[in-house]
C-alpha cells in the first residue's frame, strides 16, 4: 500500500491539491503497476514561517529576493 506524503507550503488551492493527488495516483498506477484503492496522497500545508530554506525562515528568505528586485 504506498503512501505519499506532500509538504508544501501554503496557498495551494483546493483544485491544485486534487491535481496533485490525481497525478501522483496516477504515475504509481502506471509506473508501479498499484491498484488506485492502495494508495494513500497526504498533502501537509506549512506556513512558510515554520519551513526553512537556504539557511533561512522561507517568508525571510522571499522577502530578501523581493528586495532584491
Amino acid at each position: 500500500m504506498p503512501y505519499v506524503n506532500i509538504q508544501i507550503t501554503t496557498g495551494a488551492t483546493r483544485a491544485q491539491k486534487s491535481n496533485l493527488v490525481r497525478d501522483v495516483t496516477d504515475s504509481l498506477v502506471r509506473e508501479l503497476g498499484k491498484r488506485p484503492e492502495h494508495i494513500h496522497v497526504v498533502i501537509q500545508e506549512i506556513d512558510e514561517e515554520d519551513w526553512g530554506f537556504s539557511g533561512m525562515l522561507t517568508d525571510d528568505w522571499k522577502a530578501q529576493q523581493a528586495s532584491k528586485s
